[in-house]
């Protein structure tokens, strides 16, 4: 019992919970009631002893702000990381985002993720969720635009007009057109959209090789694994090993538009003003700087 108060004389001389010292606490004093008292009186001296001591540590955890959830198109990795970093520093609130293709982001929130925003790449996953009813009415809004390019190897020589029929499979070659996967990325989408509206899809179907994101197709193309690929504009923004080579037309595809929306079962009290931060010209910039539109 002696041990007991020593430490106890500890955790409040700190003047804030330390957990490490709690635990000790407990253990300490589990063991000198169990061997005092017995086991059976354990649970019940616990409780009407031991609780009033701890009861302040639970309270402090549970009052804790937690962080803000963000679920965001792999393309706005960079941009949203440096936003959001200036959010905490402004607000003191950290926007936690997790990145991926938004047709299965969109997916893992209609399954139960828990989440505060979502920043979609495309309208489509939006759409999804609002049919649903997974995002709060009144807080959708569009903030971004992007384009789809051509890109080669910094040293290739390729060059191209893009226009209807235009001569995409002499372009090519012996070789294979990269793209984003068609099915689930909205990169993938709005290539294949444009290339249908174009008139050249089915002449290049059998040249298409999908290794991935719009990311990994910009990978491939400056290793040399590939002739010509078409990503994202602001994916090259870093990139040395390529080149612009062509920008698909944006009449050719459904407007490339990033929207963003509340999830309905947020319950984050900054969530509102996290999502006007991001609205405002103070995170533009961000996004501007990398290859962005904003509304």
């Amino acid at each position: 019992m002696l041990q007991i108060a020593r430490d106890l004389t500890r955790y409040y001389h700190h003047g804030a919970p330390c957990t490490a010292l709690a635990n000790r606490v407990a253990h300490t004093a589990a063991s000198v009631i169990a061997t005092v008292f017995g086991a059976a009186c354990l649970t019940i001296l616990c409780l009407t002893v031991l609780a009033p001591l701890f009861g302040p540590l639970v309270f402090s955890a549970r009052a804790e702000s937690r962080d803000i959830v963000v679920f965001g198109s792999i393309a706005l990795k960079e941009a949203l990381n440096e936003a959001n970093d200036y959010f905490l520093s402004e607000n003191g609130t950290r926007a936690v985002t997790t990145y991926g293709a938004s047709t299965a982001l969109a997916k893992q929130i209609e399954g139960g993720m828990p989440g505060d925003l979502f920043f979609a790449g495309d309208v489509a996953s939006m759409d999804y969720l609002a049919e649903r009813n997974l995002i709060k009415p009144g807080t959708r809004k569009d903030l971004l635009r992007n384009t789809l390019v051509f890109i080669a190897s910094a040293n290739s020589m390729l060059a191209l007009t893009v226009g209807p029929n235009f001569p995409l499979a002499d372009a090519i070659g012996s070789g294979q057109l990269a793209i984003a996967d068609p099915v689930s990325t909205p990169a993938g989408k709005y290539t294949q959209a444009s290339l249908e509206y174009l008139g050249v899809w089915t002449a290049v179907r059998s040249k298409i090789a999908i290794p991935g994101g719009s990311r990994a197709v910009l990978t491939k193309v400056a290793r040399g694994e590939f002739p010509l690929g078409i990503i994202w504009q602001t994916d090259t923004a870093d990139e040395q090993g390529i080149r612009i080579v062509a920008t698909l037309p944006e009449a050719s595809h459904p407007p490339i538009v990033y929207p963003l929306a509340v999830l309905a079962n947020s319950t984050h009290e900054t969530v509102s003003s996290y999502l006007q931060y991001l609205l405002s010209p103070k995170a533009a910039p961000f996004f501007q700087k990398r290859g962005f539109t904003v509304f």
